[in-house]
């Protein structure tokens, strides 16, 4: 099987140092893109996107209908290709298999293609553009950092890929083409999650990290090293081996229609699935497909209970998050106790274990794990990249993140602690977890802002309501009909117009101004001093930050967590679009000490200086959390200098949000004081929830 050309930009497939669990999903995936493609999680530098870049070279070349701009397939092209219509079984060329890369700040148009309004109006054509979608058809889509891209999207990528089909509606013009692509995303937690929505519609997922061996760390390097002296020699040294895979990935696309799924196995799929409690029946789906795809690499034409096993550790894990902030993971007990009680009753004891009754000869690995550590091999011949040799078996290792425990917060032990005077600081106390979350009410940015899409604030955005209409400076996008028509009405008689149609000139062309909602950067600022009191009101405050980080998430925002205490302020969380990792860090925050309140809010005005510099279109809100007490060394004017830090806060402009948190029959006021310094709303602890902002409307309806 001819394979293409070799890319100096490319790293080779085989020669990927283990990751087994990732290169399995990207094979299956590559079998069959029908599996829905993967979604591959995982720290910096631990070879994503090298992996998945490497893949498209060992896809095999396709058939492509000459000058089609959509890659139709000669022996069955698209009806209703836009390029079409194409005469099945025509003259067709051969190309290798394209691999798109969707950049993250791609729009809308660069995705699904975009319409020449200006041509269409003028010209009465219809002119569309292909986007990536198209370029992607019969290939690799590929979306680095995937959980930074917009939401809206996201979306429309992934019903693209569900439906094979992507479809472009904008001012009365419709246009849809064929898009059948194997999808990749990958992305690093720490820098934001997706949405368990989004989430659901991967496929499969894998959880990668970087190994822990300094053997296997170095041979990582050295196979980079020698592969940047020498490209081209590098990859001729794998060439044997990168053309065997892609001879088997060609073989198992052809044995794929012929492989069956018995009743006994897609019931093990589906009592699996129940056993996860999983949402929907996707995961049942995606699962079968996963396990037939897996049958067919391994030379099956029947599914087995290990491709089921292999199929459900890949499809399952991040569809068993029930909240923003559950880690994704599986549990094997039950994974294999699923199995077992769904086998049929006249099965014999050989399968009462995950292990097969030997050495197969047809597959990567037994059960689709690591083979117990990644390749250790210098070069071909040496390693272990064979993807299924007479002379290997394989165990599965948990998945990263797997067991238990995993991803659960740890509660300290509780301790004694009570209020403490502001005189002296009260000593420190075993971090208190944060009572249950709750809906918040929505916390806004006064004003309208241009930055990132989301949901909190006010903004000029590409997707909402049409609130005017402008003069383009380039190309129309988004056509304001009825102040194109007024301004090309007064000019009809100059341009010698005789009949009912209308005239038009570039000049006349209006672009809609859009209105939606922005993402902003919510700072926390939390007081974690003694004064904050017992426990139970620090659990209280807990889950009120807590709450503010769910509706953070849900809005899209960019967060940041500062913690003062004791001596001073501390940044806990710089600004990051990870909630998961914020709410981590206020778990476990212990509590006690003095309150450094000036040094809190010179930290934040701090952090916002630079994040004005490095992130200038989204715009910041200061959530300042505590009871507005502050106190110092002995000696020092504490509420003086919290005073004048928080006027220089003001001065800066940053809309402020302060959350009283103060208790007890006698209030000194002291938070609302500090809320009028900063030219912030001040709301009290018990003020923040949805339903006691409803309530209030409630009653003041009643009392008119």
């Amino acid at each position: 099987m001819p394979r293409a050309p070799y890319s100096r930009m490319t790293y080779p497939f085989t020669a990927v140092v283990g990751m087994d669990d990732l290169r399995l999903a990207l094979l299956l995936n590559a079998v069959s893109p029908a599996v829905g493609g993967v979604l591959v999680r995982g720290e910096k530098g631990t070879a994503k996107s090298t992996s998945v870049r490497a893949l498209a070279a060992v896809l095999p070349p396709v058939a492509v209908v000459p000058g089609c701009r959509f890659g139709c397939d000669p022996a069955a092209p698209d009806p209703g290709c836009p390029d079409g219509p194409h005469e099945a079984g025509a003259a067709a060329r051969t190309r290798p298999a394209r691999l798109v890369e969707l950049p993250v700040g791609a729009s809308e148009d660069r995705l699904v293609g975009s319409l020449d309004l200006e041509r269409a109006l003028t010209e009465g054509v219809k002119a569309y553009e292909p986007g990536l979608l198209a370029a992607a058809h019969r290939g690799v889509l590929y979306v680095d950092e995937v959980n930074l891209l917009h939401d809206h999207l996201v979306d429309l990528l992934l019903d693209a890929a569900a439906l094979g089909t992507a479809y472009v509606e904008r001012e009365g013009i419709s246009v849809r083409h064929a898009a059948r692509f194997l999808l990749v995303g990958t992305m690093n937690p720490e820098e934001g999650e997706l949405r368990p929505q989004l989430l659901d519609r991967f496929g499969l997922t894998v959880e990668v990290a970087a190994p822990r061996d300094p053997a296997v760390r170095a041979e990582v390097v050295r196979r980079r090293f020698a592969s940047d002296a020498d490209p081209a020699g590098f990859a001729a040294a794998w060439d044997d081996e990168e053309t065997a895979l892609a001879e088997r990935i060609a073989t198992a696309r052809a044995r794929l229609p012929r492989v069956v799924l018995s009743d006994a196995a897609l019931r093990q799929v589906t009592a699996v699935c129940a056993a996860f409690d999983v949402d929907g029946l996707r995961a049942d789906l995606v699962t079968a497909r996963a396990a037939i795809a897996h049958a067919a690499w391994c030379g099956r034409e029947e599914v087995t209970e290990d491709d089921v096993r292999v199929a459900a550790r890949l499809a399952l894990p991040h569809r068993r998050r029930r909240n923003p902030f559950d880690a994704p993971g599986l549990d094997d007990e039950t994974l294999e106790q699923a199995l077992a009680d769904s086998r049929p009753e006249d099965d014999g004891p050989q399968d009462d274990g995950p292990q097969d009754d030997g050495p197969q000869d047809d597959g990567p690995q037994d059960d689709g794990g690591p083979d117990g550590g990644p390749d250790d091999g210098g070069g071909p011949g040496m390693g272990s990249n064979t993807y299924g040799s007479d002379a290997e078996t394989h165990e599965k290792d948990p998945l990263p993140g797997d067991g238990e425990g995993a991803g659960e917060p740890t509660t300290a032990p509780r301790g004694e602690g009570g209020g403490r005077t502001d005189a002296a600081p009260a000593p420190d106390r075993a971090a208190v977890p944060p009572a249950d979350p709750f809906r918040t009410r929505r916390l806004e940015v006064p004003g309208i802002g241009a930055g990132a899409a989301g949901r909190r604030s006010r903004a000029r955005s590409e997707r909402g309501r049409v609130v005017g209409s402008t003069r383009p400076a380039g190309a129309v996008t988004r056509l304001h009909l009825p102040s194109t028509v007024l301004a090309a009405a007064p000019h009809q008689l100059g341009r010698g117009r005789t009949g009912p149609g209308l005239r038009l000139a570039r000049e006349d062309l209006r672009q809609a101004t859009l209105e939606g909602r922005e993402g902003n950067l919510v700072l926390f600022v939390v007081d974690a001093s003694g004064s904050m009191g017992s426990r139970a009101r620090m659990a209280a405050v807990k889950g009120a930050v807590l709450s503010l980080l769910l509706d953070a998430y849900q809005r899209r925002d960019k967060v940041g967590l500062i913690t003062f205490r004791a001596a001073g302020a501390e940044l806990a969380l710089p600004p990051t679009w990870s909630v998961e990792a914020a709410a981590a860090r206020l778990t476990g925050l212990p509590t006690g000490g003095r309150t450094p309140l000036a040094a809190g809010l010179l930290r934040a005005h701090e952090v916002l200086r630079v994040e004005r510099v490095r992130d200038p279109r989204r715009r910041p809100l200061l959530v300042v959390v505590t009871d507005g007490r502050a106190t110092g060394a002995r000696g020092s004017d504490s509420l003086g200098e919290a005073r004048r830090a928080a006027g220089l806060v003001a001065s800066a402009g940053t809309a402020a949000v302060v959350v009283d948190c103060e208790a007890g029959p006698v209030r000194l006021g002291l938070a609302a004081s500090l809320g009028q310094q900063l030219g912030a709303q001040t709301l009290r602890l018990e003020e923040l929830g949805a339903e006691s902002l409803a309530s209030t409307v409630r009653d003041v309806r009643k009392a008119a």
